[in-house]
């Protein structure tokens, strides 16, 4: 356990991740989140990250009235990694975490729920350090000189495999007849077919 966690550690700080600045977020668990997460630019925004990791609530409204309970969605192993960190921050009266969860009680909220409203804000927190290390891993000027100028086209349909209406450069135009079909041949009209004879 001492060597895994030893490795963990260095592979850590080699990918130069920005992860264990939160508080609760050791070697272990920012290994966990980069692993179940891969690039974080890929995600649009942190409500859909939480949808990805489980910390978002499940709407199971009916009518007027909006109920949202527990999801069991999600990357569970992901959704276990900010349980683990927020957990920590509950047991440190001194983290700005328990402050949190102690203002949620203090509201009215039951210890689980308050503990699941603290686990959205480490989520947006990972989120928001997921997202400021793919920026800053991405190059800062392109091929063309220009910032975030790729040699691949990153447009919405700039590319010819990417292109949602059409092709990129346009085939022959499709036809019914068939290619054996020579216009200067007519075809036999019903009297030859009957008689065998030509009008």
């Amino acid at each position: 356990m001492r060597e895994v966690r030893k490795r963990l550690t260095a592979a850590v700080q080699a990918s130069g991740t920005t992860l264990t600045e939160i508080f609760g977020v050791g070697p272990v668990i920012a290994a966990i989140v980069i692993g179940e997460t891969g690039d974080g630019g890929r995600f649009a925004g942190r409500d859909r990250f939480a949808a990805y990791n489980g910390t978002a609530p499940a709407g199971v409204s009916s009518g007027n009235r909006k109920v949202h309970r527990l999801s069991r969605r999600g990357n569970r192993r992901l959704n276990h990694a900010v349980h683990m960190a927020a957990v920590t921050q509950v047991s440190q009266r001194h983290s700005d975490g328990r402050a949190y969860y102690d203002k949620k009680v203090a509201e009215g909220k039951t210890a689980k729920k308050a503990l699941r409203a603290l686990k959205r804000q480490v989520s947006d927190a990972i989120y928001k350090h997921l997202k400021a290390d793919a920026a800053r891993a991405a190059p800062a000027s392109g091929p063309g000189g220009q910032p975030g100028n790729d040699s691949a086209a990153s447009a919405a349909g700039s590319h010819p495999v990417r292109r949602l209406f059409g092709q990129a450069t346009p085939g022959p135009a499709p036809t019914l007849r068939s290619r054996s079909h020579d216009p200067a041949k007519k075809a036999p009209s019903r009297t030859t077919k009957k008689t065998g004879r030509t009008p």
